[in-house]
């Protein structure tokens, strides 16, 4: 099975940065996308931002600008830098990853993670 995990959340003041990580566990060898997600009380979930195996991104438009991603494929690990946090920016925080490459072959399946919460409060 695979698993995604992340870590990085928190409580950061606002105009403060964190980064959050995902690593992937399983019997995997790449994803072809990864990136993260939120989700606040009362909202539906959003894309944060994405990148693609071959350095593709997207962001948000609330984000742009200042956060960024990027992905250690050696380590099917995906990052999110986040700057000048604001109020608004506290969610849960979603790892996501598409289009499975196995050993054995490659799938169209996509996974999720339990989620990080991130706080951006005084």
């Amino acid at each position: 099975q695979v698993h995604l995990v992340e870590s990085g959340g928190g409580l950061v003041q606002p105009g403060g940065s964190l980064r959050l990580s995902c690593a992937a566990h399983g019997n995997i060898l790449s994803f072809y996308s990864m990136g993260w997600y939120r989700q606040a009380p009362g909202k539906q979930r959003e894309l944060v931002a994405s990148i693609t195996s071959h350095g593709d991104t997207n962001y948000a438009d609330s984000v742009k600008g200042r956060s960024s991603i990027s992905r250690d494929n050696t380590k099917t690990t995906v990052y999110l830098q986040m700057n000048s946090l604001k109020p608004e920016d506290t969610a849960v925080y979603y790892c996501h990853a598409d289009s499975v490459v196995t050993p054995i072959g490659d799938y169209g399946l996509d996974y999720w993670g339990k989620g990080t919460l991130v706080t951006v409060s005084s």
